[in-house]
């Protein structure tokens, strides 16, 4: 039986999935994991689709996820956790921003934004659903929204042997450090609370 585990963090591009990931990355490495690491941006200087898929284990052989693979889902956008869903295992956790980005076709009026995604995700996984945006916007900047939900994964990932504060502070930009402190903070309180 492996001890490995897996992560799929899926959004848009623009709202920060990359940067968490690094976040989440550096924290297990210093915990001493093997950890690999995919990225695939699709169109994200336009709002498209992002994934990255983050491994680790004693040994890990591959960064990428099959389907009915990731142990756990990060979404930073709710219709990307329906888009995304099939790479969750059936026990699987998924952290979810309760939040809406208009695709091109959407924000154009060819299509509607589909009702009922948290809902959906929230019949078939163990989901702890967070408006990121909205705890991000009390704190100031919306830009902190990614770490809102990494303290939400923090959470869910239950490893307390990891200083996660001290991996912030090495890991985002010295000028948004006591934004992003708070973020964490928060995001760790809001899925203490579900």
């Amino acid at each position: 039986m492996s001890d490995v585990k897996s992560i799929l963090l899926v959004g848009v591009g623009g709202q920060g999935a990359i940067l968490t990931a690094k976040v989440l990355v550096n924290g297990l490495m210093r915990a001493g994991y093997d950890v690999k690491m995919s990225e695939v941006h699709g169109m994200s200087q336009r709002g498209g689709s992002v994934s990255t898929q983050v491994r680790w284990g004693k040994k890990v052989y591959s960064p990428l996820i099959g389907d009915g693979a990731a142990d756990y889902m990060v979404a930073f956008e709710k219709m990307e956790a329906v888009r995304y869903a099939n790479f969750l295992k059936p026990d699987g956790i998924a952290v979810i921003n309760d939040y809406e980005i208009a695709s091109a076709t959407i924000a154009s009026g060819q299509f509607q934004y589909p009702e009922g995604c948290l809902e959906a995700m929230q019949k078939t996984f163990q989901t702890f659903s967070l408006k990121a945006g909205d705890i991000a916007q009390e704190l100031g900047s919306s830009k902190c929204m990614n770490i809102v939900l990494f303290g939400a994964v923090a959470h869910v990932l239950k490893m307390d042997n990891i200083d996660w504060e001290e991996v912030i502070r090495d890991t985002v930009p010295p000028k948004f450090l006591e934004l992003n402190l708070r973020a964490y903070r928060a995001g760790l309180e809001a899925a203490k609370n579900q």
